[in-house]
């Protein structure tokens, strides 16, 4: 097998965003653990250049991975890093996710630069996000409360914030904790309740299929969470099935029972809160794929096709 001296430095490729910058210096990290020379490549991404719309407006397909793509079609990066909540559902037949890194806390979160903020059941407050999960998750749970959008970095919103264009940010636990803000969290969802987006939490690797195949093994090694993996692997194929991106508030949770049986549980939400699918399954890791895709195609015959097609419907698609 080829080892790591014997190879070139490996191109990092990655959004600029601190939050992404963090996540490629972890890949950097590890490969350079295992030997790996490396070298970090900022791309920007048409949902890094285009915040003046929601993502449901630009496109869900790709909107922060396919500039990234392209240049691992061209050579330019050895590896993409991304979000895996941010990876489409379906990837193009020339490119594979090779490896998913050990998964943070998974939990929504509200942050306020007011330590006596409260989020409850009859609060009459705005939240920023950009998130049509989230958004939808609100008004099931909050009805009262006002959503405004939010797009741009964590910085950039925490700047909106404190500029009181909202009273508080709703974001992911994971970007919160590895940019230091944890300490202006003021609420936590429970996650069988706000259901977190397919992958969120961790990071996902990828490659050009062609890639030779004892250095895509020695990254593989260097960087994949066996564990997560499983769980990515159905949490992927549920969305794959819903044929879902970041613009459906569709959501899904895999874990792991012990290490043999895998438990998700995921479902689908309208837009005004009002409709709300939640299934639950159990199968051996074995069958972590096959679990994803029963879990949707429930989800879908239960009422779940007409939820997508008044959303389709809605905005005109």
């Amino acid at each position: 097998m080829q080892t790591a001296t014997d190879i070139k430095t490996i191109n990092i490729g990655t959004r600029g965003s601190k939050l992404a910058l963090w996540q490629a210096n972890a890949v950097a990290d590890k490969l350079q653990g295992a030997g790996f020379a490396t070298e970090i490549v900022i791309i920007s991404t048409k949902g890094d250049q285009v915040l003046d719309r929601s993502l449901d407006k630009i496109g869900s397909k790709g909107v922060f991975t396919e500039e990234l793509e392209d240049q691992l079609r061209d050579g330019s990066i050895d590896i993409a890093v991304h979000s895996a909540k941010d990876v489409q559902s379906t990837i193009p037949a020339d490119l594979e996710l090779i490896a998913f890194m050990e998964r943070e806390v998974v939990n929504d979160v509200i942050l306020s630069f007011n330590p006596d903020f409260k989020l409850e059941r009859d609060s009459k407050v705005m939240i920023g996000t950009s998130s049509t999960r989230r958004k939808a998750l609100l008004k099931k749970y909050y009805p009262n409360v006002t959503t405004a959008e939010s797009r741009g970095n964590l910085q950039t919103r925490l700047k909106k914030l404190e500029d009181g264009q909202f009273d508080a940010l709703m974001l992911a636990y994971a970007g919160v904790y590895r940019m230091g803000y944890d300490n202006l969290i003021v609420h936590t969802f429970p996650a069988d309740e706000f259901i977190p987006a397919a992958g969120q939490g961790s990071v996902a690797v990828e490659c050009a299929r062609n890639m030779d195949a004892d250095l895509k093994e020695g990254i593989r090694a260097a960087l994949d969470h066996e564990q997560t993996h499983h769980c990515l692997l159905a949490e992927r194929a549920f969305l794959r099935t819903m044929e879902g991106g970041c613009s459906i508030p569709s959501f899904a949770l895999a874990t792991l029972k012990n290490e043999n049986i895998l438990q998700i549980q995921g479902g689908l939400v309208s837009l005004d809160g009002q409709k709300h699918l939640v299934e639950t399954f159990e199968a051996p890791i074995s069958e972590a794929e096959t679990i994803g895709v029963k879990l949707a195609e429930t989800i879908l015959g239960q009422g779940g096709i007409e939820i997508l097609k008044e959303i389709r419907a809605e905005r005109g698609e």
